[in-house]
């Protein structure tokens, strides 16, 4: 796997791939990967394309509380995941070569990022657009592979891709999970043993409430269940959501429907999403 930190670099490496007809897939991150991750690397190389996976900790998405200069950095151990994952190149710049002296502009999305976590967490969706429009420029991908447990950003990203003509196909990849439902994250390494146990509430709730809106009992009931049985474990909730799955939007049953939550555990944020049927699918 070749490393390469400037962009005139990279671009003469994806230059000449193309040269020999490849077709070129991102996978972005900031680092500190997981299966989650290396699930998005495996779903790219079954397309055949040359496989590029960024790691860059974006500092515009993170506020002036959170956890920036605490998030775990091991770029060692990434690279040896992705290289026995069969990735191709990765791409991480550092700071300066992403945002450098007199950088000016900020990519914003408005209606799909406004609530939810848009609501929590003020600016990060104009940070996160702002990188993702960096990374397609310098990359070029044909596609790009996003983890569906960041739900929201993937929509803010489709909106983005679609308003703005990029031409970059976005794909999807289900959520990855510990065997006892805990989706897999980056943040999960600042739980303790006790935080562990009890964050596994979070996808048990998420789940019960899925069924029980799919039954079709009043949602509003339902969420504020979730919440309920959520602060019991431990948690401060942020929100439980059930949205229109393209929109974001209000929900209606003759749709896609998702339930989304966010909340903390001691100082540890976590965030997660489950479909929700419609009447008659279960």
């Amino acid at each position: 796997m070749l490393t390469i930190r400037r962009r005139d670099a990279l671009r003469e490496q994806v230059a000449a791939w193309r040269a020999e007809g490849s077709r070129i897939a991102l996978v972005p991150t900031m680092g500190a990967l997981h299966a989650g991750h290396i699930a998005l690397i495996e779903a790219a190389k079954r397309q055949g394309t040359r496989v590029v996976a960024s790691i860059f900790v974006n500092p515009k998405q993170f506020g002036p509380n959170e956890d920036l200069a605490r998030y775990p950095r091991r770029e060692a151990t990434d690279a040896r995941m992705l290289t026995d994952a069969g990735c191709d190149l990765l791409w991480a710049p550092a700071v300066e070569e992403m945002y450098p002296d007199g950088f000016a502009t900020t990519v914003s999305v408005s209606g799909v990022s406004d609530g939810l976590d848009g609501a929590s967490r003020p600016g990060h969706f104009d940070g996160v657009a702002t990188v993702v429009a960096k990374l397609f420029g310098q990359v070029a991908p044909d596609i790009a592979y996003f983890g569906e447990k960041d739900f929201q950003q993937i929509a803010v990203i489709r909106r983005m891709v679609a308003d703005l003509d990029m031409g970059v196909e976005i794909v999807g990849v289900p959520t990855q999970r510990d065997d006892d439902g805990l989706a897999l994250s980056s943040r999960n390494i600042y739980l303790d043993d006790d935080q562990r146990r009890q964050a596994v509430a979070l996808p048990r709730a998420l789940g019960v409430a899925a069924r029980a809106i799919a039954r079709g009992e009043d949602a509003a009931s339902v969420v504020n269940d979730a919440i309920v049985a959520l602060n019991a474990a431990g948690f401060a909730v942020d929100y439980v959501e059930l949205v229109d799955a393209e929109t974001l939007g209000p929900a209606s049953p003759d749709r896609p429907r998702r339930l989304l939550a966010a909340a903390r555990m001691g100082a540890t944020r976590l965030i997660d999403n489950i479909a929700v049927a419609g009447p008659g699918q279960g």
